[in-house]
């Protein structure tokens, strides 16, 4: 299961027989308008001119596209196009949810202190994930999903909007994740947070109490 090297591979493909369908039209739209305003920040992109033959079109957002994975970009619209793709590969049995094996017995520790996702992949492409595991459907254990239509996982700003909809204040949230920056973001709104480095190699100049190498170590009941 690799799903970025699939999207990447059944982008073009996918855009071709989809992209007639209002929505796929949309975020196709969406993808234009963004790269001419990268475009006016001086970003050296592939070329996308306006240009009437779909099939042309297509093509130049496919590169574009290409050039947004390349650089590993959290773009909303792309995380959500990449999340249409996965779907068919998810329906035809050629991608599935994989999850490491400290993952289903935490979440079921955790249930009665209620999990959410956030994640720069879609909504979609996180109940996509969850609904295939080898461990069966693990999306009843979630209490609620955010991407980044919620904000920039680094920005401080998102951590405070994902506080209100789930009715808690930032100091009764922990936020754990294998980002340095999207840790910072949360503990500078308030709320508890945990680095975790599966490499035990890995921990850097974290401090060690916030540094975990998996999540058994995290309310072990």
């Amino acid at each position: 299961m690799k799903h970025f090297p699939y999207a990447r591979r059944k982008l073009e493909s996918y855009l071709r027989n989809y992209s007639t369908e209002s929505e796929i039209e949309s975020v196709i739209q969406q993808l234009h308008l963004q790269h001419k305003a990268e475009e006016g920040q001086g970003l050296q992109l592939p070329q996308w001119i306006d240009i009437w033959d779909d099939q042309s079109r297509l093509r130049l957002c496919v590169e574009y596209c290409k050039w947004l994975m390349a650089k590993d970009s959290k773009a909303t619209t792309l995380k959500y196009l990449e999340g249409k793709v996965w779907q068919e590969g998810y329906a035809n049995g050629e991608l599935y949810g994989q999850v490491y094996p400290d993952v289903p017995p935490a979440f079921k520790r955790w249930r009665k202190r209620e999990i959410c996702i956030y994640s720069s992949g879609s909504i979609l492409a996180q109940q996509l994930l969850f609904r295939s595991t080898a461990y069966g459907d693990m999306t009843p254990l979630f209490s609620a999903f955010f991407d980044t239509h919620i904000g920039a996982k680094t920005d401080m700003e998102s951590y405070r909007k994902i506080a209100k909809p789930i009715l808690r204040i930032p100091r009764n949230i922990l936020f754990i994740s294998d980002s340095v920056k999207e840790v910072t973001a949360a503990l500078d709104t308030g709320m508890q947070a945990l680095l975790c480095y599966r490499d035990a190699q890995s921990s850097g100049q974290q401090k060690a109490n916030t540094l975990i190498h998996g999540l058994d170590e995290v309310f072990p009941d």
